[in-house]
């Protein structure tokens, strides 16, 4: 093949897909939809990658059952390097732990958040697409990982305060820091269709005050064996592939899988570092 062939198919090659999972509230089951969805594309045949981005109070280790000997704290301090903190799935993810309940770890400079970032950029062997499961609410862990991503999906509840803070998150996202595009789950849905009776009524209040494009991307039903794989510490995927919850997740990864990655000659994380660093550190401003 000639050369200039092969240095055009090398800077054709995609980059890994970040996808950041957040939500304005705890209780949406932001988490569990982080999990499931890293594990669905794992099943696909995608390398997936999960960092548990809840940097003070840290859970992704708990829903999967591992016991990290060292987590992201260890990395700050200069103790380890970022590839010996990862843990793997038995369905392959590869698990970055955060530290659970170490307070400097959820009020991170930029600098250090950005030193995180950089070491991620440095990780051998190839890697599809990377799912950040962030802090609930609007911290500024969570407004820097939603910047840097390429795609923001926000999980919601069919409740009143999940409405409300969902807005929230999306209102500073957009006016403080020039997001415009999120995807929008509905979890826990009790009957059919009404996560997308719960996407329109949060649709009609963006298109009406706030500059931005939502994009429905599904609905995660009730479903009791949900429950019984938390309890196991399981992903649901795994433990009942088949139940209702588990094909939802595999709808959400199918379509996850479709939207827009960029081109990156590497293919690694590079891009990543240099959205978090080309925008200044997120300010929290008061809404009115």
């Amino acid at each position: 093949m000639p050369l200039h062939e092969s240095a055009a198919r090398e800077v054709a090659t995609p980059g890994v897909q970040v996808i950041a999972v957040t939500g304005g509230k705890g209780g949406t089951g932001k988490s569990s939809v982080a999990v499931n969805l890293a594990t669905a594309f794992a099943q696909a045949g995608r390398k997936a990658m999960l960092l548990d981005g809840d940097l003070g109070l840290a859970n992704v280790d708990v829903l999967l059952g591992l016991t990290p000997r060292y987590t992201l704290e260890h990395v700050l301090r200069g103790e380890r390097a970022l590839e010996e903190v990862i843990l793997e799935t038995s369905a392959g993810v590869r698990v970055v732990p955060a530290a659970s309940g170490v307070a400097r770890m959820a009020a991170l400079s930029a600098a250090e958040q950005a030193g995180l970032v950089q070491a991620f950029s440095a990780l051998p062997g190839p890697l599809d697409v990377l799912i950040v499961d962030t802090a609930a609410g609007i911290s500024e862990s969570v407004l820097q990982f939603c910047q840097a991503a390429q795609q923001v999906l926000v999980v919601m509840r069919d409740e009143p305060t999940s409405l409300t803070d969902t807005y929230a998150l999306i209102k500073v996202l957009s006016r403080n820091h020039g997001l415009r595009h999120f995807r929008i789950v509905a979890n826990m849905t009790r009957e059919p269709d009404q996560g997308r009776s719960v996407f329109g009524r949060l649709q009609r209040v963006t298109d009406r005050y706030l500059d931005v494009l939502l994009e429905y991307a599904g609905e995660i039903p009730e479903d009791r064996l949900l429950q019984k794989a938390v309890q196991a510490q399981r992903a649901v995927m795994e433990l009942y592939p088949g139940c209702p919850a588990a094909q939802a997740f595999k709808r959400l990864a199918r379509a996850a899988g479709a939207w827009p990655t960029p081109v990156n000659a590497s293919g690694r994380l590079e891009f990543f570092l240099e959205r978090m660093l080309a925008r200044p550190p997120p300010r929290l401003t008061v809404l009115k």
